[in-house]
């Protein structure tokens, strides 16, 4: 599916929820559940693609597996957050799509921390040791 079809496959979807919003309103929250599935569905192959492509740089520059692997779960754990976040704030529970957001954000902190270690003991690395 390429991002005309997308597009037009949201602005279908949004005149239809907007249109059943008032007198149907689980069936709108539904179909809008449905479309942004779809949707996600369809940039997969994108992802993918991109994801190999980085692989593939990774591999070049000589980035250690590890560290590609965890950029890449942070990344998806940031869409992920996001996309779920973004539901629940459609269906109107801006608080407990906070509190998503915000555990999104811990796991990254989380998976980040080896990263962050590895870059604060390169960084000493290089700064010189004062003889004592």
């Amino acid at each position: 599916m390429d991002i005309v079809q997308i597009v037009s496959l949201g602005l279908v979807a949004t005149v239809l929820i907007v249109l059943l919003k008032e007198q149907k309103s689980s069936i709108a929250f539904l179909l809008l559940i449905f479309t942004a599935l779809l949707i996600f569905i369809s940039v997969l192959d994108h992802v993918k693609y991109i994801f190999t492509l980085l692989h593939y740089i990774a591999e070049q520059a000589q980035v250690e597996a590890v560290y590609l692997k965890t950029i890449l779960k942070i990344i998806g754990i940031a869409y992920i957050t996001e996309f779920g976040a973004q539901l629940i704030r459609d269906a109107g529970l801006g608080a407990l799509a906070s509190k998503v957001e915000l555990a999104g954000k811990l796991f990254i902190l989380m998976l980040a921390i080896p990263i962050i270690t590895a870059l604060i003991e390169t960084i000493l690395d290089f700064i010189p040791v004062a003889a004592g």
